[in-house]
């Protein structure tokens, strides 16, 4: 072959700087999106919040951003009416994409009578504190203001530091502190944990009579039941805590001594016989186990707390549901005029080129984020259209959905779609929802329709619920009455679904409830 050259014309997607922005804002929560909008607002010096729409009827009443309006359900899945049709007028402004509210902080409101109450020697420093001062006249939440998080090992620490130690049993008490879990349990040999432990001449071993003393006063510590070296140590020690007075608790004592496996795993009467006592003494002292907390230091344990901000709202207004965007404590984001107009198109100065970087930077950024609003608004408004019977039945009325039925109906990629229903919240009169949940596999149906797992999931949780406790329903009893109401579903199935609702079989409901 001879080399010769060919002249092609092809498109391919590239991903630009911008699809990327674009892209990776579709993803945020509502707290990660106004941590994003913030970290834009004081980087970018073309941007600048609105505060010229702010009025005091939006803290109470926050303007919805896109919002919309949907048919009441109907049984011919008929699609919602022209009221769904997104706001040109606000998609089309980019300054106006995100609305935000504040709150009304009255003026302090001074007591002109104060000063003549006061004693005559009384300094008004002594009286009035600025730093406690709260405008309107309401109460200050102390719990609020002051609440500190601390950890669990902080939590020891400070008792520790309260607790009268020799400077060698302290240095015992820090190791063990320093290696319980997160339950506040020892999971690993004391002994192996203070090993490494010497004297300063390092030639006397720590003796484990002394190990044990120390672990013995930790073990009085807050919570109760911290230090322990398994679950029957841990239980003993809040039974040794209470009260010698206490109804059954020799009785519990012994139950958690000497028939821990047998509490769980058998019959009541059959208990009754092992131990030799009557129901009522057994019952009191399972009441008593029960309200012991295997887990003491879980309270405490060191976990990052996700908090949940619903994205959207659906509300039924005048037989209609309505959406709107959760735009509460939301910057309001819009164009510097004053920057914008120093731009001068034919300079080529530093200074002229920084602020036309910006300003293109920033109404790309106005762009993603009306690009982010209408997609989320489309796809909510879609779920909202297909999910009517849950909104109004509950789980039950569930339908069954996958992402293509959503993208399908809206012409987006299916991996839209699950950008933009992952971490996002529907606040809905049934609950708060992550968009997520409405998607589920489906069963079939007798008269050949089909039925989703999470309906399915919510019958079985009624069916269990209303069952006779002394005789439980089985995972085939279940399935035959499941077979009743036109729903096909195997018993493996349904003993799946049961496990993932975190329901016991029917043998150990039997026996749970014979012991409460």
């Amino acid at each position: 072959m001879r080399p010769g050259l060919q002249l092609k014309i092809n498109q391919q997607l590239t991903m630009t700087p911008q699809l990327q922005q674009a892209i990776r804002l579709l993803q945020l929560s509502t707290l990660e999106l106004r941590q994003e909008v913030i970290e834009q607002l004081y980087s970018n010096p073309l941007l600048e919040e609105d505060d010229d729409n702010r009025d005091l009827s939006s803290a109470e009443h926050p303007a919805p951003v896109n919002e919309q309006s949907s048919a009441p359900a109907n049984t011919d899945g008929a699609d919602l009416n022209q009221d769904q049709t997104l706001s040109e007028d606000v998609l089309n402004d980019a300054n106006n994409v995100l609305a935000s509210t504040t709150q009304d902080t009255p003026d302090h409101q001074w007591d002109e009578d104060l000063a003549t109450d006061l004693p005559v020697d009384a300094n008004w420093d002594d009286v009035y504190s600025p730093s406690t001062a709260v405008g309107g006249g309401g109460e200050i939440d102390l719990e609020q203001v002051y609440q500190v998080t601390e950890s669990l090992q902080d939590h020891l620490h400070w008792q520790l530091n309260l607790t009268p130690f020799s400077e060698r049993d302290r240095q015992i008490a820090t190791v063990l502190i320093d290696s319980i879990d997160g339950n506040g349990l020892l999971s690993e040999d004391v002994f192996a944990i203070t090993d490494h432990l010497r004297l300063a001449d390092e030639v006397e071993v720590l003796q484990q009579d002394e190990i044990i003393a120390v672990l013995h006063r930790l073990q009085q510590f807050d919570p109760a039941g911290v230090f322990a070296r398994n679950i029957r140590e841990c239980l003993l020690i809040q039974i040794n805590q209470l009260s010698a007075e206490t109804p059954f608790v020799d009785q519990a004592r012994r139950l958690i001594n000497e028939f821990l496996q047998d509490i769980a795993s058998t019959e009541q009467l059959r208990l009754c016989k092992k131990t030799g006592y009557n129901r009522d003494e057994l019952q009191g002292a399972m009441l008593l186990i029960r309200n012991l907390n295997p887990r003491p230091g879980e309270a405490l344990s060191n976990q990052n707390i996700d908090y949940i901000v619903p994205d959207v709202f659906v509300e039924k207004v005048d037989d209609r549901w309505r959406v709107r965007l959760n735009d509460a404590n939301m910057p309001r984001l819009r164009i510097n005029d004053s920057y914008s107009h120093m731009i001068k198109r034919s300079d080529t100065s530093d200074d002229n080129q920084y602020l036309k970087d910006n300003l293109a930077e920033a109404r790309w950024f106005l762009r993603s984020l009306e690009s982010r609003n209408e997609t989320l608004m489309r796809v909510t408004m879609t779920i909202v259209e297909l999910q009517q019977g849950f909104l109004e039945q509950g789980p039950v009325a569930m339908k069954p959905m996958v992402l293509a039925d959503i993208a399908s109906r809206l012409e987006l990629h299916e991996s839209t779609i699950s950008r933009v229903t992952t971490t996002k919240y529907l606040a809905t009169p049934q609950g708060v929802f992550e968009l997520k949940y409405f998607f589920s596999s489906h069963v079939g149906t007798a008269g050949g329709g089909e039925c989703s797992s999470t309906a399915v999931c919510a019958i079985l949780k009624v069916m269990i619920g209303a069952e006779t406790q002394s005789k439980p329903l089985s995972d085939s009893k279940l399935t035959s009455l499941l077979k009743e109401q036109g729903i096909r579903v195997a018993r493996r199935t349904v003993a799946k679904y049961r496990e993932s609702l975190g329901i016991a079989s029917s043998s150990q409901r039997k026996r749970f409830e014979n012991t409460m």
